[in-house]
């Protein structure tokens, strides 16, 4: 089965930080956002309080912090690569239907390279032979990058944000390995993944927490982050290295 990525209300904290320096938005940008299709923001704003004030609180902050302070950190480094591995021939998939060519042929050798001389992924073998390493791209994306809309936003109990547009990445558990694992196997890989983007970003808490509407910056910048996915998909393009290194620098003033 697909498992589900990682969403909690943390992990949006970085996703500002991208979306905000990778470019200025434009007027039509900013008319999309202020329109986001939100037709259930009452039930949404109640889900948000329940994982922002209880959820993360008291179970998934002190559960992510005791995994990554206890869990040494080659062994922990060892499972993300594992995890990360096993979704590398979906996203291979996605980018072919992207048109991506050359970033779905890094995939496949990431795979097979990382999987027979990487003990199954445990040991990123691929990077140190020099094969990028892309982000995971699933089936929503690519159906944005054809212009598909987002669809009705929605707050997932325990989950974060979602959008009806997402619902198509159940079609990327259908490619092995992704498979070959059970609810339980899925669920595992969702919880350790969340666990390391929930600890990585304590010291970013800040940022939500003196927002005067935290649910609405939430939902914006990640209504904005999906637009800005299927943009520089549809254009081929990267964040370029000034752009990452004044994302370095804006977390270091965090810090």
């Amino acid at each position: 089965m697909k498992s589900l990525k990682p969403k909690v209300w943390t992990s949006l904290l970085s996703v500002m930080l991208l979306a905000g320096c990778s470019s200025a938005p434009d007027s039509e940008s900013e008319t999309s956002i202020n329109n986001v299709n939100d037709p259930f923001e009452n039930f949404n704003r109640v889900m948000w309080d329940i994982n922002y004030d209880y959820l993360d609180p008291y179970v998934v902050r002190p559960v992510s912090l005791a995994y990554v302070g206890y869990t040494p950190r080659p062994v922990r480094v060892g499972i993300a690569n594992f995890l990360s591995n096993l979704d590398e021939p979906s996203s291979m998939v996605n980018n072919l239907i992207m048109g991506n060519g050359g970033k779905a042929f890094d995939h496949f050798n990431r795979f097979w390279i990382n999987t027979t001389f990487g003990l199954l992924g445990f040991i990123d073998i691929a990077s140190d032979a020099g094969i990028t390493d892309h982000n995971e791209k699933a089936l929503g994306d690519a159906l944005g990058h054809y212009g598909v809309g987002n669809g009705p936003y929605v707050m997932v109990p325990g989950y974060g944000p979602w959008t009806v547009r997402e619902s198509a990445d159940f079609v990327d558990g259908m490619y092995v390995p992704l498979s070959l694992l059970n609810f339980w196997a899925g669920l595992g890989k969702w919880a350790l993944e969340g666990m390391e983007t929930r600890a990585s970003l304590v010291t970013q808490e800040a940022m939500l927490d003196n927002s005067p509407d935290p649910y609405a910056l939430t939902r914006e910048v990640y209504i904005q982050h999906q637009d800005f996915k299927a943009e520089i998909e549809s254009k081929q393009e990267e964040i370029d290295h000034d752009e990452e290194a004044y994302l370095d620098d804006y977390l270091d003033e965090l810090n």
